[in-house]
């Protein structure tokens, strides 16, 4: 029972880091990054369609300011450019025969500090999602104690374990805040 708490814990407290590390990959740094246009929803085949770019075509760079797009059918072109100029995501796209090409322009220090604030606060809710999914497994050793199921010293034991779990959580999201902030101080 105490290693299936464990084991939930870790699987919630990793999908809650996945989801901020796709929210984070989301912020646009001076880098070209397939992430900043996979999900952008584009209409289609006389918007009969509405489907994530990632669903429709390959997504690569092309150095640093960058990034192509390339159409699995190369009929939605035109769709998958205009979808991504009314996502106003601030680039540029381009048609080149059956490929688009985004230019990602330089970010203004004003924009970065902007990025920064708004990378500051995914990740105090990815510190919130962590601290939450630690107050629920608690919350069940607890009732575990009280219907008698644990002793006080598999209690103990549960609890500083949760414990550390979510302490390496939160080192790890430290590391991502880190990261992110680097990419957005690069010029």
């Amino acid at each position: 029972m105490d290693q299936q708490i464990l084991t939930q814990l870790k699987i919630k407290m990793q999908k809650a880091l996945a989801v901020l590390h796709e929210d984070l990959g989301t912020i646009r740094t001076g880098r070209a990054t397939p992430a900043l246009v996979e999900n952008v929803v584009i209409s289609a085949y006389e918007n009969t369609q509405h489907l994530k770019l990632k669903e429709m075509a390959t997504i690569t760079t092309d150095g640093p300011r960058m990034i192509l797009v390339s159409p699995f059918d190369p009929s939605v072109v035109r769709d998958i450019e205009k979808g991504i100029s009314s996502a106003n995501l601030g680039f540029s796209a381009s048609v080149d025969s059956n490929l688009i090409r985004i230019n990602i322009p330089a970010l203004t220090a004003e924009r970065r500090d902007e990025y920064i604030k708004l990378a500051h606060t995914k990740i105090e809710n990815g510190r919130v999602m962590v601290r939450q999914i630690r107050h629920e497994a608690m919350n069940e050793v607890k009732r575990l104690f009280e219907a008698k199921e644990i002793s006080e010293d598999d209690k103990k034991r549960l609890e500083k374990e949760i414990q550390t779990q979510t302490d390496e959580m939160m080192a790890e999201i430290d590391v991502m805040r880190e990261k992110k902030e680097k990419e957005l101080s690069e010029i």
